[in-house]
């Protein structure tokens, strides 16, 4: 945990409704073009904001790994689960960006929403993704652009520039496929090893 980690005691923050406005899930998992039977991690899940819109996305036949290193998150999450409507194909681990404890090879998609501006070690947090992603896995990192102010969001000089990001990929062996402008404050960027 640094100065920049959001802190669970904000959680209430991540399920704001005007959050849908700016930020919905919709947009975001349109541009995954995710498969029915796919398998994802979600690292760094928080609330639950993007896991339940994955799970739904990836059918009962796929699989969504909730990672978060805040016990307090995932016990958000739990208790969405709760819910008669719930998607029953979540696992909750708790882990961090750099050490998930997810099996090698298990995952078609890495995602992380809205953390990498906190990842103190990003090589670390490849190397961990290279390990649980399968073969073909893909890598998306959603985070705050930096050419808007906030709030919402990790004050500016948290904000990581796209094209930095991307750069770090590259330089760490991935091929970046895209870089879009999502919601009004998020780029995401998708990338494939190469």
């Amino acid at each position: 945990m640094n100065e920049r980690t959001f802190q669970a005691g904000h959680a209430h923050k991540l399920d704001d409704p005007a959050r849908l406005e700016w930020l919905p899930p919709s947009d975001v998992l349109d541009r995954l073009a995710l498969q029915p039977g796919s398998v994802v991690a979600d690292i760094g899940a928080g609330t639950g904001y993007f896991a339940i819109p994955l799970a739904r996305a990836v059918g009962p036949n796929g699989r969504v790994f909730a990672v978060d290193f805040q016990p307090a998150m995932l016990a958000r999450i739990r208790a969405k689960l709760d819910a008669a409507d719930a998607p029953a194909n979540i696992e909750l681990v708790e882990g961090s960006a750099d050490h998930t404890s997810l099996p090698e090879a298990t995952c078609d998609l890495a995602f992380f929403a809205n953390i990498w501006h906190e990842v103190d070690d990003p090589v670390k947090v490849i190397e961990e993704a290279s390990r649980f992603l399968k073969p073909a896995g893909r890598l998306a990192i959603l985070d705050w652009r930096s050419d808007r102010s906030s709030p919402p969001g990790p004050p500016d000089n948290h904000r990581l520039p796209a094209a930095a990001v991307a750069e770090s990929l590259s330089r760490n062996g991935w091929t970046v496929d895209t870089i879009q402008n999502v919601g009004h404050y998020s780029y995401l960027i998708q990338a494939h090893r190469e």
